[in-house]
């Protein structure tokens, strides 16, 4: 057997079955709405045999919480751990990672905004999938208070929220609200991240 080659990026392994599932489960959200999420239904999406989903997540609070848990996984992937700034990269790198990410999701990955409003909505009618989801989305939340504290924000956790607040409603407006059609470049989504974080921090190194 022969090694790969220097610098040759592995191949990628196939999904696994909890993955197929999870993907199964979110592209039913986005087509049929969290009424058409059921194990049948996701067992049949999947190609998997008939039981697959209900053996590996018997209630629908378990099938739930692996959907999260792979539209977590997926969200993590939109911007790759290479193109996220450090700490001490500066305001500029961070401007630059929100404006990619953000353009990404309305671009390429409109479903998983779709799926995640779904989500979140049935969250607010289920407590245990609440405390789940939270945990969950606490990924994105804790590395952006970071990076705020690191850029010189006096209060990090309240403009963290600010900056999540902004880019979820560009998210929503853009991808299911009345903008849908709208999906603004690059550079423009650039500038307003630029605008909001001048409005927070001023003239940034």
């Amino acid at each position: 057997m022969t090694s790969a080659t220097a610098g040759t990026p592995a191949p990628e392994s196939p999904p696994s079955r909890a993955e197929r599932i999870g993907d199964a489960a979110l592209a039913l959200l986005v087509e049929r709405g969290m009424r058409g999420l059921t194990h049948r239904a996701v067992d049949e999406y999947a190609g998997l045999p008939q039981g697959s989903t209900s053996n590996h997540a018997r209630t629908r609070q378990a099938l739930l919480e692996t959907t999260v848990r792979r539209q977590v996984q997926r969200e993590a992937a939109v911007l790759t751990p290479h193109e996220l700034p450090g700490p001490e990269s500066g305001g500029e790198a961070l401007v630059d990672a929100l404006a990619l990410s953000l353009h990404r999701y309305l671009t390429d990955h409109r479903s998983l905004l779709v799926s995640r409003y779904e989500l979140a909505l049935e969250a607010t009618r289920r407590p245990e999938l609440r405390s789940f989801f939270d945990t969950a989305g606490a990924a994105f939340h804790t590395p952006l208070i970071a990076m705020m504290t690191a850029a010189g924000s006096p209060e990090p956790e309240r403009h963290a929220l600010s900056l999540i607040a902004w880019t979820e409603g560009m998210m929503f407006s853009c991808a299911a609200g009345s903008f849908h059609a709208v999906v603004p470049s690059r550079p423009e989504l650039r500038t307003g991240f630029d605008e909001l974080l001048r409005g927070m921090l001023g003239d940034r190194p």
